[in-house]
């Protein structure tokens, strides 16, 4: 069978553009990995909360009692920024960057106990309400038991010293090295924590 003929002769201009889309779609971006957005998420209103800042106390117990308000306002999601210890070696100010994580298995006493979040998170899934934490995997506080048990779980600067973010001036916080297995398994431990 022979080719249909061209309605128009291609010039060099079109041999020029379909090699670049040709060589665009070859090199367009895949899809983001990972799981897809849960239905629940995709026009759901979230609320963020700094519970330091939220209520007076600053406390889990504090903001428990404005979750009906909240319901109310229309919130779907609460988002909870770092819940953990805070940090004391390299502090930001007296009260320290939640990003500073010192343990991944703690509670902040400052919010209250472990008790006090998990009373807080079934209240809010009593008022329908999701909770996501803001949780902090790509570094840690300097203090973090981690940096003496596994220092070879952080990255280092050319000098061999533990590197801090090369972002801004959060020398509050050392980065953590993903491509050692054993922090990877402590990790997901943490999360499921």
């Amino acid at each position: 069978m022979a080719a249909e003929p061209l309605p128009f002769a291609p010039t060099d201009a079109h041999r020029t553009a379909s090699a670049v889309a040709a060589d665009a779609a070859r090199h367009a971006p895949s899809p983001a990995p990972g799981p897809a957005t849960p239905e629940w998420a995709k026009e759901a209103v979230i609320y963020q909360i700094n519970t330091r800042q939220f209520t007076p106390e600053g406390t889990f117990a504090a903001a428990q009692a404005q979750l009906p308000r909240l319901k109310a306002l229309g919130v779907d999601i609460l988002w909870l920024m770092p819940i953990h210890p805070i940090g004391v070696e390299h502090r930001k100010g007296p009260l320290g960057s939640p990003y500073s994580v010192r343990d991944y298995f703690g509670v902040n006493p400052e919010f209250g106990t472990e008790a006090d979040l998990r009373a807080f998170v079934g209240a809010a899934h009593a008022q329908g309400m999701k909770v996501i934490l803001d949780w902090v995997p790509n570094h840690s506080a300097w203090d973090n038991p981690l940096r003496t048990e596994h220092p070879d779980w952080y990255k280092r600067d050319w000098k061999s010293d533990f590197r801090p973010t090369p972002w801004w001036d959060w020398n509050d916080i050392i980065e953590l090295d993903y491509s050692q297995p054993g922090l990877r398994a402590y990790m997901q431990a943490a999360l499921r924590y």
